[in-house]
């Protein structure tokens, strides 16, 4: 029953105006592990104190507290099994708190900034147009795809969550992020039921990006492992405009970005596949794929955007060896067998025979022929030789070690 306040400008200055507008005894806050979240919360409760308001923080964002989860030598974890087991032994999240009835509304409401003059929908380009077909925005939007996920995908998660052509993966990654639904709801309703410890270990990935940006605010830009950043990356713009436009000759690949362009989303599993070939394949900075992927993805998250492109750079903390370079056709054939991924988001291919869907370069001439397909024209030849590339990728890597 009560009305929401729309400011822009500094968040200090913002609040204090608008705390002696409605004589305000208290600023209560969702905590944020954001870099530079610490530095603004000091100054705002200094102010605060200054003022003889309240100010008080809540953890709403993560299951635990970063501070407190520690090695036995009072270091942060670097390595995620050890981290989530101190997680896993340590007091449990507690339960989600009773929404209240209603709020005190004050006598008379402070002005409000309209939010359609902020413009922050996109025109031209529309880039959106369609998205509505696969999110529903909001906390009913994000309830609804909790309950979907419990009802019908926790308890087959392990075994479907690698499959792109199939709903096997929660969806509820951009209601997490701008908290439609929270954390601790969702590691409360998913507690006892069948198949649940792998969607709560997801769960604990993302509470570990989230403890590694607190920890290492540079994660954002900075290699977590230093001597990456004398990595030899070549730049090539024609590599980069083929991966961000799903046109690399590689299926998989391709249908992985297009699904990205058309729907804000990519199945996690994909993610990795197009991430080795982006930073692995064809040797482009990881901050090319970090970038695109911040601009496109509904579920954008600064500590999971980060981590996850580092662990897929062999940058990171806890990272995927560095030598351990996603092949996208045994990919395919692996977790798309059938194809229906790929057919669904690069439909030139639909009358490819699934054995030569995953490696359209590989096809004889007449089944090309009969599938209307001519490469190099109406679909991509591959940009790169998987086997030299990854050849010469191991070969930069063997020489910054040697370094």
């Amino acid at each position: 029953g009560s009305q929401l306040v729309l400011r822009a400008g500094p968040s200090v200055d913002v609040l204090q105006e608008l705390c002696g507008q409605v004589k305000a005894g208290a600023v209560y806050f969702h905590r944020s592990v954001l870099p530079g979240a610490c530095e603004l919360e000091t100054t705002l409760k200094h102010v605060m104190d200054g003022l003889g308001i309240e100010c008080r923080r809540f953890q709403g964002e993560l299951l635990f507290q970063p501070e407190r989860i520690l090695s036995g030598s009072k270091t942060p974890y670097k390595v995620f099994t050890p981290f989530w087991r101190a997680c896993s032994a340590s007091a449990p999240p507690g339960e989600p708190v009773v929404k209240p009835s209603k709020l005190i509304a004050p006598k008379a409401f402070p002005k409000s900034e309209i939010l359609e003059r902020w413009d922050l929908a996109p025109s031209r380009p529309n880039w959106a147009a369609g998205f509505e077909t696969f999110w529903q925005p909001g906390e009913e939007g994000g309830t609804k795809a909790l309950q979907t996920f419990l009802k019908r995908g926790v308890k087959s998660y392990n075994e479907f969550r690698d499959y792109p052509s199939l709903s096997g993966t929660s969806q509820l990654s951009a209601h997490l992020h701008f908290g439609e639904v929270s954390v601790r709801t969702c590691w409360g309703a998913a507690q006892g039921l069948p198949g649940s410890e792998a969607f709560v270990r997801q769960l604990g990935w993302r509470e570990f990006c989230h403890y590694l940006l607190f920890h290492w605010p540079n994660l954002v830009d900075e290699p977590f492992r230093p001597e990456f950043a004398k990595f030899p990356w070549r730049e090539n713009k024609a590599f980069i405009k083929a991966w961000q436009q799903g046109k690399t000759g590689y299926p998989i690949i391709d249908a992985g970005m297009r699904q990205l362009w058309q729907t804000g989303w990519m199945h996690n599993r994909v993610r990795m596949i197009v991430g080795s070939f982006l930073v692995k394949n064809l040797r482009q900075h990881w901050h090319v794929g970090r970038d695109w992927f911040w601009d496109t993805l509904v579920d954008a998250d600064l500590a999971n955007n980060s981590a996850g492109w580092q662990w897929i750079a062999g940058c990171g903390a806890d990272a995927a060896p560095y030598f351990r370079i996603f092949n996208p056709v045994t990919q395919s054939e692996k977790f798309d067998k059938k194809g229906d991924y790929i057919r669904t988001f690069v439909p030139e291919l639909c009358d490819l025979p699934a054995k030569y869907l995953h490696d359209p370069s590989n096809a004889p001439q007449e089944i090309l022929h009969q599938a209307g397909i001519v490469l190099g024209q109406t679909y991509p030849k591959a940009i790169v030789d998987l086997k030299t590339s990854r050849q010469k990728a191991l070969e930069a890597y063997e020489n910054i070690k040697a370094k």
